[in-house]
């Protein structure tokens, strides 16, 4: 019950502090603004000119781009709504009277953590699904599993999110917020250096770089959200293109030719509940 009273104001002061608008303003701008680009690049793209296969591929790629764009937004959002979810209480003085009443430490994170996921999970599929069905609409084409791919972008931001509340059982919520955008920034990298390994044949270093998709597991989240997003078209270049176009394709941040195995979500599903354990015996033992 106190897990849910908490949960249920942690929604609430979100909603009081007008994020949620704030945010859904700046998302109705931003899907107008790529309707426009993806309407002028249609227009101009006839099929006496393009073939329809090499627009629908083009259409996709930038598609996954505006994903790899959002995902950004989603990191930002996560780190500074996760990063002072402790920290300023403790330094306003609101903890005291919170911790005063029946309720555990344990059950205080939990409730805003279940709250905060809430928020950012709802708005990564109502965005993602909002520009996937203007760009359906103004370019004709639709990803294959849209929904999916909204997810794996919500669990992103989820996974980032439970960071920065353990950041912020010990850190300020600058600090904190500042480390986990870091972190997010470091755990694309590793994947991008990881397809250049790949494409040299450096696998040694792959399978160096690849254990930050088990240490941070965002990049294996967001592969899943790029093989949601590509169209057939795509998935037959890879393998029928030749050997070059197929390392070169094969080897972008923006190909997937699978999503992530059902026993690599399980691993994540675990890592959530360890990382939010560990947060919890941190914040157990901070000195309000």
């Amino acid at each position: 019950m106190n897990v849910l009273t908490i949960y249920r104001l942690t929604l609430l002061e979100a909603l009081r502090r007008r994020l949620v608008w704030a945010l859904a303003i700046l998302t109705f701008v931003v899907v107008g603004l790529s309707a426009l680009g993806f309407w002028l690049i249609v227009i101009n793209s006839p099929p006496s000119r393009v073939p329809p296969l090499i627009l629908i591929a083009g259409i996709s790629q930038l598609l996954i781009l505006t994903a790899f764009m959002f995902s950004f937004v989603l990191a930002m959002t996560a780190a500074f709504l996760g990063s002072p979810t402790i920290s300023a209480d403790i330094e306003s003085g609101v903890l005291l009277a919170i911790i005063a009443r029946p309720i555990s430490r344990a059950e205080l994170l939990l409730g805003k953590w279940l709250g905060l996921s809430t928020i950012v999970l709802a708005y990564a599929v109502a965005a993602g699904l909002l520009e996937i069905g203007v760009t359906s609409i103004v370019t004709g084409y639709g990803p294959p599993d849209p929904l999916t791919a909204t997810l794996y972008l919500g669990a992103q931001a989820i996974v980032l999110l439970t960071v920065a509340i353990l950041l912020s059982t010990r850190l300020p919520a600058i600090a904190g917020g500042a480390i986990a955008v870091v972190l997010f920034g470091l755990s694309w990298m590793s994947g991008v250096l990881a397809n250049a390994a790949s494409f040299l044949g450096l696998d040694s270093v792959v399978t160096t770089l690849q254990a930050a998709r088990y240490i941070l597991p965002l990049d294996g989240l967001w592969h899943g959200t790029v093989f949601a997003l590509e169209p057939q078209a795509v998935l037959l270049a890879a393998s029928g293109g030749g050997e070059r176009a197929a390392r070169i394709i094969t080897n972008s941040p923006f190909y997937s030719p699978s999503g992530p195995p059902p026993i690599y979500l399980a691993y994540v599903a675990v890592w959530l509940i360890v990382v939010l354990a560990v947060a919890a015996a941190s914040f157990s033992r901070r000195e309000i």
